[in-house]
């Protein structure tokens, strides 16, 4: 995946808020420190199935009528983006662990019930483990793992989906900061074995390959594609990703 990430001021940034530059800086940092902001929420409240579905609710609203699945795989997907951009920056610039467990994070909703942004307590602590399942515990066991499960009951899908949502973002984000000049190899390495190993911890890696190269019969253009569907087109208001697994289907069958 060719990138061009310009070196920023020929030094390596030292805080997360510095990361935030070139193919990157249209996105904003979480805000780190201080009191959290009024608007903001500690994640684990969504342990109480009643707040998730009070959290969603909202944005479901935005979508009278819609099918309850692809709202919630929708929303799941706001949540993810938040998490995973500054959690890999961290990683693979600074060499550092965020505090992004549910029971650690805050999150900011927009006025429509999307998170647009974390609070974080700290600026990260350093990691000494190249073992990838210990280097991203807190993300992946501590926030997305019991996440996923209420997730999953609630819009009556099954937990891949989910982390196909999840995965999506990891891919993008580990094949975009891989070309950054300031990418740390050992922790290249650990992001690319959320995406490239079966297991991880000895347990089924969820995330493994989310995205594949795909190449249409009688084409020559390989593509990227999604190894499942965030279900959005069973929304009236969305066509199909660009990377959609379903490119080509009958999608008025299949809902």
């Amino acid at each position: 995946m060719a990138l061009a990430l310009s070196e920023p001021d020929n030094r390596r940034p030292t805080r997360l808020a510095e990361c935030y530059t070139e193919r990157l800086a249209h996105l904003s940092p979480p805000r780190i420190g201080g009191a959290p902001p009024a608007t903001a929420f500690k994640a684990s409240r969504w342990r109480n199935p009643a707040q998730l579905e009070q959290s969603i609710a909202l944005y479901a609203a935005r979508y009278p009528g819609g099918d309850r699945r692809a709202i919630v795989s929708l929303w799941s997907k706001w949540l993810f983006h938040a998490l995973t951009v500054p959690t890999l920056m961290s990683h693979l610039l600074l060499d550092k662990a965020l505090p992004v467990a549910l029971d650690d994070v805050y999150v900011l909703p927009d006025e429509q019930g999307c998170v647009q942004s974390l609070w974080l307590a700290h600026d990260g602590e350093p990691v000494t483990t190249a073992d990838p399942a210990e280097r991203f515990s807190a993300l992946l066991d501590g926030h997305w793992t019991p996440l996923i499960e209420r997730l999953s009951t609630l819009a009556g899908l099954a937990p891949r989906v989910f982390w196909s949502n999840a995965g999506g973002y990891v891919d993008y984000y580990v094949n975009l900061l891989a070309e950054h000049p300031f990418v740390r190899p050992n922790a290249l390495l650990a992001g690319r074995a959320l995406l490239e190993a079966r297991t991880l911890g000895g347990q089924r890696n969820p995330l493994y390959q989310p995205v594949r190269d795909y190449q249409p019969q009688g084409s020559d253009e390989v593509k990227r594609v999604r190894k499942l569907c965030c279900l959005r087109y069973l929304l009236d208001e969305f066509a199909l990703c660009s990377n959609c697994p379903l490119e080509g289907c009958d999608r008025q069958t299949r809902r």
